[in-house]
């Protein structure tokens, strides 16, 4: 069947070769990284957090998936790595002035660049829609972008003045590559934190007692503690007597068990009930 009526078919038509690869579009990529969270996939919007990763969530997604990690996530692997809001870092972004929002273009009839974003560099103005490298600081949040980190450079952050050091500078949604090194980054602060905390647990077990103390004779202190003590009591008990036999008789007759407190009998009146019925 087919070929008839003097037809020729052609060798591409005939020969199926390998099928071609699908590129994946570069600016529908952009827009994934750049502009949506990488966990619920909803648009970005403040407050916007990231991990040590450097990628980009919504902090509400991330309070949600903290709260309940058992629920069914498109994308839970993203996330896996944050255990807490200590974790995740609040980011403060720099508003773009030419960003006049997304329903700007509803009729369609003007054009709208699909690069265009919502933040910028406050130092150089470049936009951070993903064709420029971004950092932001761990210590205080701010973002920049690299080439303002490259050309301005600094031990105290460009925009509040927070003190900051090169490990502190955390590249958002960066390559393969530079993913792996920020986790290995991210294992050896956690790993630091461990051993802080062992130290202290175990300084806090060593530390010694009055009773351990060994006194100028030879003797543990206990024994020398305990006269100590009883000392001081029996001082406290001479010292609250002799108080109390100095009080005048004007603040010993403010309660009613003292002697003066008390009525006579022609201190006493005798209470007379009237009725007022006539009869």
């Amino acid at each position: 069947m087919g070929c008839d009526g003097g037809t020729i078919p052609k060798r591409h038509e005939l020969v199926k070769g390998p099928k071609k690869v699908e590129k994946v579009d570069r600016n529908a990529e952009l827009a994934a990284k750049w502009k949506h969270c990488a966990l619920s996939q909803e648009k970005l919007r403040q407050p916007i957090v990231s991990c040590d990763l450097g990628r980009l969530y919504n902090k509400d997604a991330v309070i949600e998936y903290l709260l309940d990690k058992t629920a069914e996530r498109p994308n839970t692997e993203a996330v896996t790595h944050i255990r807490g809001l200590k974790d995740i870092k609040e980011l403060n972004l720099t508003d773009n002035p030419e960003w006049e929002g997304e329903g700007r273009n509803a009729k369609g009839d003007q054009y709208e660049d699909i690069h265009r974003s919502m933040f910028i560099c406050p130092v150089v103005g470049l936009e951070m829609n993903g064709k420029h490298r971004f950092c932001y600081l761990h210590a205080c949040g701010c973002v920049f972008s690299d080439r303002a980190l490259k050309e301005v450079k600094a031990e105290i952050c460009h925009k509040c003045g927070e003190p900051f050091k090169e490990e502190d500078v955390i590249v958002l949604n960066g390559t393969k590559e530079e993913a792996e090194q920020l986790k290995k980054k991210m294992e050896e602060r956690r790993a630091k934190v461990k051993t802080k905390k062992s130290k202290k647990s175990k300084g806090a077990g060593t530390v010694s007692t009055p009773s351990d103390v060994v006194g100028p004779s030879g003797s543990s202190g206990s024994s020398s503690s305990s006269e100590g003590t009883k000392s001081l009591t029996a001082a406290a008990t001479k010292r609250s007597v002799q108080v109390m036999e100095g009080k005048s008789e004007v603040f010993k007759s403010l309660f009613t068990s003292h002697s003066s407190a008390k009525r006579t009998k022609d201190q006493t009146s005798n209470w007379v009930t009237h009725t007022p019925y006539h009869f």
